[in-house]
């Protein structure tokens, strides 16, 4: 399927967050991507799983939340990446910037979140209930979304590694804390917590395809 690709600078955070946008011919709707602790739009295993998207109509953003700035500051002393709230209000400000783009605007919007990014994503679904219309997470922490949980109306799917026990345990307490019926727990077998075994990211992939491509149909 042909697709346009580039680089944008999203107006949020000061000087702009850097942004990859791919935008499918005809695309069905499109899927930001928060990334999780320590790494970048440029992760192989969210651009995998992007391009998989892409690949069934489906436009994706591609963002760093933190500017080079707080990056550097971040490698240091790890602590932006857990700041949930800070990344959820940018995640939420690119929400609303995708939905004044007039090639994004008519687009039902979804949100693909990993580690720490998967709680941000679920924070901002919360708080634009009218825009995000799925969310999935890959290997996520959604308990970190704390009281927001509740406030979640988007389907929501938890792709969490079979051998990832610690991470399960989190994923079912969020579950508990999320409104009957919004959420599924899936479990890939054999999967540690990045899914680099053999055959396990195609999987996340392939569920995440599925999950978005049904639930962001143009209403």
């Amino acid at each position: 399927m042909d697709a346009d690709s580039g680089e944008v600078l999203i107006p949020v955070a000061g000087a702009g967050l850097p942004a990859d946008l791919t935008l499918p011919d005809e695309p069905a709707g499109v899927v930001l991507f928060a990334h999780g602790s320590g790494s970048s739009r440029r992760s192989p295993r969210n651009v995998a799983v992007a391009r998989v998207l892409n690949r069934v109509a489906l436009a994706t953003v591609l963002v760093d939340l933190l500017t080079p700035e707080e990056d550097a500051v971040d490698a240091r002393t790890a602590e932006l990446r857990f700041d949930i709230g800070m990344l959820a209000d940018r995640l939420a400000a690119i929400v609303d910037w995708m939905g004044a783009e007039s090639s994004l605007s008519p687009l039902p919007v979804g949100l693909f979140g990993a580690s720490t990014g998967a709680a941000a994503a679920l924070v901002a679904a919360a708080a634009r209930p009218d825009r995000v219309r799925a969310v999935v997470s890959r290997g996520g922490r959604p308990d970190l979304a704390g009281a927001a949980l509740s406030g979640v109306r988007a389907p929501t799917l938890l792709l969490v590694g079979g051998l990832d026990e610690e991470v399960i345990t989190l994923n079912e307490r969020a579950m508990d804390a999320l409104p009957d019926g919004v959420a599924e727990l899936r479990v890939i077998p054999g999967a540690t917590h990045l899914f680099e075994e053999p055959g396990t990211l195609e999987q996340v992939a392939r569920e995440a395809a599925d999950w978005f491509a049904t639930r962001l149909r143009p209403v």
